[in-house]
């Protein structure tokens, strides 16, 4: 099976992104993923398909709720781009992280608003801690 293909069938789409056929289907009843081209057993799958398939994983492994994937999927976002921040809504829930660093030196930050990833959160707070330490030589034990 060739990338340089334009028309997959289901099972090939599901190969080339190395996703279950479940899954794929799974993003299908939630409306992530575009319908086929053509009806029945003449359906197909384009680039297109594929494109998004691609965006989903991406998004998932910066910690995008499916919710968010989908929202961003509409708006035409690409997964290389950082996704703008969601609109607050009354009821959103948000979970903040706040990372002591020493009486009076604290650092808050909301990690999927900021469209990191937890490798990428934990890396952060290694840096900021090194800095903090540098900065004001050492931190305080207690």
């Amino acid at each position: 099976m060739s990338m340089e293909k334009e028309i997959f069938t289901f099972n090939e789409l599901c190969s080339l992104v190395d996703l279950p056929v479940r899954t794929v289907r799974f993003y299908m009843q939630k409306r992530l993923l575009s319908p086929p081209e053509g009806s029945r057993k003449g359906a197909y799958y384009t680039r297109k398909h594929l494109n998004e398939l691609l965006a989903i994983r991406a998004w998932q492994r910066r910690g995008l709720s499916l919710e968010r994937i989908g929202e961003l999927l509409n708006e035409g976002i690409a997964p290389q781009q950082i996704p703008p921040p969601r609109s607050r809504r009354p009821g959103d829930l948000e979970l903040w992280s706040k990372l002591f660093i020493k009486e009076g030196l604290e650092v808050h930050l909301e990690p999927t608003t900021a469209g990191m990833s937890p490798e990428q959160l934990r890396e952060f707070c290694r840096r900021v801690m090194a800095l903090a330490d540098e900065i004001t030589g050492g931190t305080d034990e207690q």
